[in-house]
């Protein structure tokens, strides 16, 4: 695996830069219309309203909330909802995310996909929660390759967007692109970012085929006096049959 990753600079607009790319075609197909996606162990099913308490317990667990943006546990079942409403109809037509379920019981014990087209490097973004007592099982791994599988099978179109330079991987030569006056044809990736010091995040988007590409700083919202560094990870998008 090759990696990129000295400049530590937080993205800013200077950073952007015009390509022409893809990406799934929009409206996405509406969370009624999604297929489950079944693994060994694992139901990835379309989210749904009564999944509101499932989520809280989710979302009230400290040791996975520390990972988060918030770094806290959801202070009531309000806030939970605020946190699950722009993944349901009909927001879901710009996101992409499923209820991980264990399969034997059909138990809702995470989330993951992409929650928003748009993230901070100017890609989709990759996302997922587990509740605590499912970890060590390697699940996450399990779920993501799942996720990247249905990701990728979407169908496309072309498009234009503002993406930081950093990450982009020159759709002619597959190499990384540093600098353009003029948009370049850029090969479609989906991007994580992980918090320096969570190693097991870091392993599991290592064993699933994305690339570390970029480090940067950025104040942390549990405490704004600090900062953490935040890793950026890609992956490059090829559909089935190309």
């Amino acid at each position: 695996m090759t990696t990129d990753h000295q400049d530590t600079r937080a993205p800013d607009e200077d950073d952007f830069v015009l390509v022409n790319t893809t990406l799934p075609s929009l409206p996405l197909p509406p969370n009624s219309e999604r297929p489950d996606v079944v693994t060994e162990r694992l139901v990835l099913r379309a989210l749904r309203e009564d999944d509101l308490h499932a989520h809280h317990k989710l979302r009230t667990q400290p040791e996975v909330m520390v990972w988060t943006s918030t770094g806290r546990p959801d202070k009531d079942l309000t806030e939970t909802k605020s946190r699950l409403d722009p993944l349901l109809p009909p927001k879901d037509a710009e996101t992409f995310c499923f209820a991980i379920c264990w399969r034997e019981t059909g138990e809702y014990i995470g989330i993951g996909g992409s929650h928003r087209l748009k993230g901070v490097l100017g890609w989709p973004e990759l996302g997922y929660m587990i509740r605590k007592e499912f970890w060590g099982r390697g699940l996450a791994t399990e779920l993501v390759k799942a996720f990247l599988d249905a990701y990728v099978k979407l169908p496309r179109s072309p498009v234009q967007l503002r993406v930081d330079r950093r990450s982009i991987v020159a759709a002619a030569t597959g190499q990384k692109q540093e600098r353009q006056q003029e948009p370049v044809e850029a090969r479609e990736i989906l991007t994580a970012l992980v918090e320096n010091s969570n190693e097991r995040s870091h392993n599991v988007l290592k064993k699933c085929g994305l690339e570390r590409f970029t480090d940067f700083g950025e104040p942390d919202l549990r405490d704004p006096s600090k900062n953490i560094t935040l890793v950026g990870y890609r992956f490059v998008v090829t559909q089935p049959g190309v």
